[in-house]
């Protein structure tokens, strides 16, 4: 199949998936499409909102219309690398055998990973970047596709254990749960208070996945569409040139080449979905706030005054 045939199937494919999809969630459809463009896109997501917006079952349902194996890892703060990742264990022979930890999914639901210390958040470090773990010196590849999204709860910060910079970088898009609307929650509450059961069909399968993954690679992208995004991001470091007062004034750290990276993946995968065969720079701006929110760090000044990260961003924009 060429590649204009596959990318034409793929936005047909991608309604059908939202349709199923909206089966159980109700509304959230931002959420839904950014989730879905990590995983199409091979990166991973940050879910921040408050409990009680069905995150699990976002995610549970997104599993199971793509035909992936998925796990829920809960995060404690007694929670051990080898809770996630596995152990070695003497078997009845007295030899050494490895049991495979949750990590071993196509989709990982990392819930509230803020709760957990940092040596337990760092063991998905590695199966993040490089999708394999390593335990008692032996390298375990896992199986594609491969996509976590962790979870992390704003309001209760005591006992929390905030993820350092470079983790949140790892994570393609830090997207922001709001509460439904009051139509929305009539749906919720009618659906989920009745006997309905409702049935999700597997539209994909983890090749399938895996080889859209490569379609969106191989979209050709203009040298002008790059430099937009890489001008963006530049712009979001202070005390460079062509810096804006905005961010000198309100920002302390701007976004790395990695931001850069990931604008360009996800506009392919705005641009595919609906149906243009190379991205513009329309389909940069429309990814570039879930993107960029987590990688710039505010200073003191804009905390005191109330500048959000999403107000920095539309300046920029």
């Amino acid at each position: 199949m060429s590649d204009v045939k596959a990318i034409e199937e793929l936005g047909v494919k991608y309604k059908q998936l939202k349709s199923e999809i909206s089966k159980v969630i109700i509304g959230q459809h931002q959420t839904v499409d950014q989730v879905l463009y990590s995983i199409f896109a091979g990166g991973h997501s940050l879910l921040i909102g408050v409990p009680g917006l069905a995150k699990t079952l976002l995610i549970n349902t997104i599993a199971q219309a793509i035909g992936l194996d998925f796990k829920r890892i809960q995060f404690t703060p007694d929670l051990m690398p080898s809770d996630i990742l596995g152990s070695e264990i003497l078997d009845e022979k007295r030899q050494f055998k490895f049991i495979k930890g949750p990590i071993f999914a196509n989709i990982i639901l990392a819930d509230e990973i803020n709760r957990t210390p940092p040596k337990t958040q760092a063991a998905l470090l590695e199966a993040m970047q490089e999708r394999t773990v390593t335990v008692a010196g032996r390298h375990y590849k896992l199986d594609l596709p491969f996509f976590v999204l962790a979870t992390q709860n704003p309001i209760e910060q005591e006992g929390t254990y905030p993820l350092p910079e470079a983790q949140l970088d790892r994570f393609m898009f830090s997207i922001n749960l709001d509460y439904p609307t009051f139509e929305e929650e009539v749906e919720v509450v009618k659906s989920t208070t009745s006997n309905k059961k409702v049935t999700i069909n597997a539209l994909f399968n983890a090749e399938e996945i895996i080889n859209y993954q490569k379609l969106i690679r191989r979209i050709p992208v203009a040298d002008n569409v790059i430099e937009y995004a890489v001008n963006l991001v530049a712009k979001t470091r202070p005390n460079t040139p062509n810096t804006p007062e905005i961010v000198n004034n309100y920002i302390d750290w701007g976004a790395g080449p990695r931001a850069s990276q990931n604008l360009i993946l996800c506009a392919k995968v705005n641009a595919a979905i609906n149906g243009k065969f190379s991205p513009d720079i329309e389909d940069v701006k429309a990814v570039a706030y879930p993107i960029l929110r987590h990688r710039i760090v505010k200073n003191y000044k804009a905390e005191a005054e109330g500048i959000t990260e999403v107000a920095i961003i539309k300046a920029l924009l």
